[in-house]
Parts: structure tokens; C-alpha cells; sequence
């Protein structure tokens, strides 16, 4: 199938397919017909009996999904439109409002829940039968049970939350991404983004790469008292509520359930990763003799092993990303077409815009929104790739219900980490300057350190930053515990500055979502696993991995990869997908070294 021809530029996205606008008509009727629904969904509480028939439970099923789609659909426009610009006010007082009525929703739609994961196990059961494609969504909100509180409870935690951990989370971002930084380049000072100013640390200039590492934590630094007590503010909160509160065994418990992954799984995966420490030491070594270096510096993490200033203009970036995806399955590039064509992507470098990238699904009827902060590099166009892989990902699940159509967590880096993979195949391919072609096989291992090794060491930071806040640790001894956090990840085979004992204040997942991050390494490592089958079946293998996407959030991440002949218990999994990056290692120092 060959692709319409097109030309795409970088754009703010619309989201007029949501609301005209934050002042609209249609806005304020989206805020009235919730609260109705809610209202008429409250009528039901007194038929929440035990004996209740099938057909009248799924019926309030099917109300709460009504109300959940006109949720997300609400809640998706205040999000959206506030990281387009963080600094609007508009846009503040809006994400504001809309948390503080979605968590009073919540509150009076509770009874459901709790009802639900109370029931007897025969009705429950009898129930779930009669359930269709929702039997795994049931289920999985019975797992909560011994982790559920009260009514009263549960209530005040959800109002509480919208002025508590909710509201400094606003505050963390709203400080960080006004953030402005300084860099001299060719002699003239610019005032850059973090996403501007990140550019430079993957460049061939090393001593620009160290000014752009020191200007990012000297700025971070400056304010690391202040954003240090946030995220010991919001680690308290966590505590309080999953271990004080709801008597999970640790921390990461409740994240674990909430990906409805055995702690044994986690456990196993970092343990594995931390046995592999070696292996990226051994590649930051070969880097270094690549580099004319003795010794990499922190700063050199992300260098390239040849000097190449190789842009792609946005329009091309599309192509390419498009073109790989349509050489791999032509309904993946269809898909990923629809977010240009419903101007669902924004693109744009603009002061205020969160940074970074993300993709967003509110509901399966719609496509979802992408954003990015594009800038030309190599680095971008996968960024492009693996958020429209996240697109990709949930309109192949959109048969599914708004309440189970969302991938788990560690499912959900599957299709967007799998799509940069398509790129690099593509890049490789297609590129004919031998040097690209050996920095693409570099870049390949620098995005697996990155997503793996770099991603678990953010998480075994959490599990002790955690324990040591509890203990009443300072914000210097949280960054000390950092600063031995990376030597340990790097042993003698990088020089750690001393500024990057603030690196963990400039990371928002381990602020917004705690121990988000080894979801990283799962996804990763599991599509290590997938693409070597594809590499060996070819067009068999597509079919069972379109069912692992298309399932999205409908069945339990364990079983679901376990009928794909994945079993993510074993060590020996987890082994291979670095048995993958040992092989790209292997293959590395096999090369004759070259300086430019």
C-alpha cells in the first residue's frame, strides 16, 4: 500500500474535537449533563442488592461508562489545553475546577465500586459471567478489596487530593516548565526550553554538552530545596495513604496491583537489570574509545561517535515514520495518519508548553492527541514514532469499552517502543552514509540504556528515597542517596559530576506517578522479546501481536502475554532482552574504531 502524498508542518493541535473552547456554550452544558447523569446514576444505589439480575447490572454498567466518556472528555480538554501552555491561567483555573467536580463525581458514583468489590463471591461470579468483555475490568476492581477503605473514607481521600497531592503536583509542574536556560553557542547567549537546551547534550561538542548539563542543574539546583520538599511532601502523602491507610506491604505494592503485577515480577525484573549493570558499563567503555576519551564523563552519556549534523525537516520526519510503519502493516500507518489528518498532533516549540512528549487517549471514540516539542534531530523522529506508536496502540483497542480500552501500565510501552524499532529498521535501510548508519546502531543502545537501565535505577531510587523519607532524611541526604544511586549504575566506567546530584528533582514521573518508571524497562525488554519473533516469523507474527494490542486494558497483562508464549516470572525472559543488547555490544566492538 502506498501512502497519499502529503505535506505535514509543525502546528499547535486543535481540540475542537473535544471543545471549541474554555469559555464555550457547550463546555458549561458538558459540566450540567455530568452532573445529571450523576444524579440519575445515584437513583440506583437501593437496587444494588445481591440477587440483582444480569441485565440490570450491566445497565448501570453501561450508565457509568456514559458518564466516564463525558468525563474523560472533559477532563482530557483542561489537560490538554493546559500543557499546551502551562502558564495560562485560563487554562490553570480550568484543570483546577475540572479536578475539583470530577473528584466530587467520583465521590457520589463510589457507592458502586464499593458495593462491587463487597459482593459474595458466587454473585460475584454470577455477575462477571454475564459481564461480556467487561469480565477482566470486574475483576480486577475485586483485587482491591483488602486495600478499600470506608465510604466516608474513601471520599474524603478523593476531595482531599484535588487540594493535596493534586494541587502540589500543579504547582511542581507550573514552576518547572516556566523554566528559562542560558547556553552560549558560537559565542551568542541564548535564552532555551529544557527541550531547546537538550538538543546540545547529543551533540558533538563536548564541552557544549557540559555547559548544557550544568546550565539545566544549575537552574534545577538553584530551586532543589524547594522541589525536594514537594516530592518529600508527596512521598508522605503516598505512605500515609497505601501503607498507613490501606495496608499495602510497601510503597511499590500499590503500584504493582494497580498494574496488576505480581511483586515477584517487579522484584525480578530489577533484580535481573541490576545484575546487568555490567553490561552498559561495558558499552560506556567502547563509547569512550570511540570518543578519544580514557573515561566518559555524564556528559557524554548521549555523544555521538561521529560528528554529524544531520537534520530532517519535519515533513520528512513524517514520511519516514509513516513510510515504516506502512512497510510493517499498512493499518498502523493508516491509523497513525488520522492523528495528522484530525490536527490531533501539536508540534510546536513554545515557551510555557510542558516539555517533553506524551500521548493522550480519552476516548475510544476519538482519536487521541500527541504531543511533542520537535526540533530536527535524530532523537525526535523516534520521539515521533514511539508517541504515535502510543496512538496506534489505543485506536487498535478502541473496540473496547472507555473503562477497559487503556492499556496496563506495563503493557503500555509496547506498541510505542516496538514503533521506534520499525524506524531504526527503516533509517538503517534506507540510510547510505556508512558513519549515520554506525551512529543509528550506537543510538540504538544509548535508547536502551536510557529506557532500561537508566529507568530501573530511577525506580530503586524511589524504594529508598521512599524508606529514607520515612526515616525523616533531609533533602541533601535524598541527593546524596542519588549521587550513590549513579555511582553505583556506572561504577568506574563514567565520571559523575557533582551537579547531577539533583537529576532526581528534574524527573515529574517519580513526582506525578510514583514507581511509573520500571514500565520502561518492561516495555522494553518485552518488545526485545516480540521483535526477535518477528524477525523469525515474519507475517506469523503479526496477527498475535495485534491481538496483544487490540486487547488493551480487557485482559490481565500476565495472561495476555503468556498466551503470546511469554512468561515474565522466569528470570531467563528478562535475561534475554539484555542477550539482545549484549549482541548490538558484541556487534559494536567488532567495528574498526573511527574518529572524525
Amino acid at each position: 500500500m502506498s501512502l497519499q502524498v502529503k505535506t505535514y508542518r509543525q502546528e499547535r493541535w486543535s481540540l475542537a474535537d473535544l471543545f471549541s473552547a474554555p469559555n464555550s456554550p457547550e463546555l458549561e452544558t458538558a459540566f450540567k449533563k455530568l452532573d445529571e447523569a450523576v444524579a440519575d446514576f445515584e437513583t440506583f444505589r437501593p437496587r444494588l442488592t445481591p440477587d440483582i439480575a444480569e441485565a440490570a447490572f450491566m445497565g448501570i454498567v453501561h450508565k457509568l461508562e456514559a458518564i466516564q466518556d463525558l468525563g474523560n472528555r472533559l477532563y482530557g480538554f483542561a489537560g490538554l489545553l493546559y500543557t499546551e501552555d502551562t502558564q495560562n491561567q485560563v487554562a490553570q483555573t480550568l484543570t483546577a475546577r475540572v479536578e475539583q467536580f470530577v473528584a466530587e463525581l467520583n465521590n457520589r458514583t463510589l457507592f458502586f465500586t464499593l458495593w462491587w468489590r463487597d459482593l459474595d463471591d458466587v454473585n460475584a461470579a454470577r455477575l462477571t459471567a454475564a459481564s461480556g468483555s467487561l469480565q477482566y475490568w470486574l475483576e480486577a476492581l475485586r483485587t482491591f478489596k483488602p486495600h478499600t477503605l470506608t465510604e466516608p473514607e474513601e471520599k474524603i481521600i478523593n476531595i482531599k487530593n484535588v487540594t493535596g497531592i493534586g494541587a502540589i503536583n500543579l504547582l511542581y509542574s507550573s514552576i518547572t516548565n516556566r523554566y528559562t536556560f542560558k547556553l552560549t553557542v558560537n559565542g551568542e547567549e541564548k535564552e532555551l526550553t529544557r527541550g531547546e537546551l537538550m538538543v546540545y547534550v547529543r551533540q558533538a561538542d563536548p564541552d557544549l554538552r557540559a555547559k548544557a548539563y550544568q546550565e539545566l542543574y544549575r537552574v534545577y539546583g538553584n530551586d532543589g530545596p524547594i522541589l525536594g520538599q514537594i516530592y518529600q511532601t508527596l512521598v508522605r502523602d503516598w505512605r500515609n495513604e497505601q501503607i498507613g491507610l490501606r495496608k499495602y506491604t510497601s510503597p511499590i505494592s500499590a503500584r504493582n496491583l494497580i498494574n496488576d503485577l505480581p511483586d515477584t515480577v517487579v522484584d525480578t525484573l530489577l533484580a535481573v537489570a541490576r545484575k546487568n549493570v555490567g553490561l552498559f558499563q561495558r558499552f560506556f567503555r567502547l563509547k569512550a574509545r570511540w570518543l578519544s576519551v580514557d573515561r566518559l564523563r555524564r556528559y557524554d552519556i548521549y555523544a555521538p561517535v561521529v560528528k554529524s549534523d544531520k537534520k530532517y525537516n519535519y515533513d520528512k520526519a513524517a514520511q519516514i515514520v509513516l513510510d515504516s510503519f506502512n512497510d510493517f502493516d499498512p493499518q498502523f500507518a493508516a491509523l497513525a495518519q488520522r492523528v495528522f489528518d484530525n490536527r490531533h498532533l501539536d508540534s510546536e516549540v513554545r515557551k510555557g508548553k510542558r516539555g517533553g512528549a506524551f500521548c493522550w487517549s480519552t476516548t475510544p471514540g476519538l482519536t487521541p492527541w500527541v504531543m511533542l516539542n520537535y526540533q530536527g534531530r535524530a532523537d525526535d523522529v523516534a520521539t515521533m514514532a514511539h508517541e504515535l506508536g502510543h496512538a496506534i496502540h489505543s485506536m487498535l483497542a478502541s473496540s473496547h469499552s472507555v473503562l477497559d480500552f487503556q492499556s496496563n501500565l506495563p503493557l503500555a510501552e509496547t506498541a510505542s517502543t516496538f514503533g521506534e524499532m520499525m524506524l531504526v529498521d527503516k533509517l538503517l535501510k534506507t540510510e547510505g552514509d556508512e558513519s549515520v548508519r554506525r551512529d543509528l546502531i550506537f543510538r540504538q543502545v544509548d535508547d536502551a540504556y536510557a529506557t532500561i537501565m537508566r529507568q530501573v535505577f530511577f525506580a530503586l531510587f524511589e524504594r529508598e528515597a521512599h524508606e529514607l523519607i520515612d526515616k525523616g532524611a533531609s533533602v541533601d541526604e535524598l541527593a546524596e542517596a542519588y549521587m550513590k544511586n549513579l555511582k553505583s549504575q556506572f561504577g568506574d566506567a563514567v565520571e559523575v559530576s557533582d551537579e547531577f546530584r539533583w537529576e532526581w528533582v528534574s524527573i515529574p514521573h517519580i513526582y506525578e506517578v510514583p514507581f511509573y518508571v520500571y514500565a520502561y524497562a518492561f516495555g522494553q525488554l518485552l518488545v526485545f522479546a516480540l521483535y526477535k519473533q518477528f524477525k523469525a516469523e515474519g507475517e506469523a507474527f503479526k496477527p498475535r501481536y495485534v491481538k496483544i494490542l487490540s486487547t488493551g486494558g480487557s485482559m490481565a497483562p500476565v495472561k495476555l502475554l503468556a498466551e503470546a508464549g511469554i512468561d515474565v516470572n522466569q528470570a531467563s525472559f528478562w535475561q534475554g532482552g539484555f542477550d539482545v543488547i549484549a549482541e548490538l555490544v558484541d556487534q559494536l566492538e567488532k567495528l574498526p574504531v573511527k574518529t572524525s
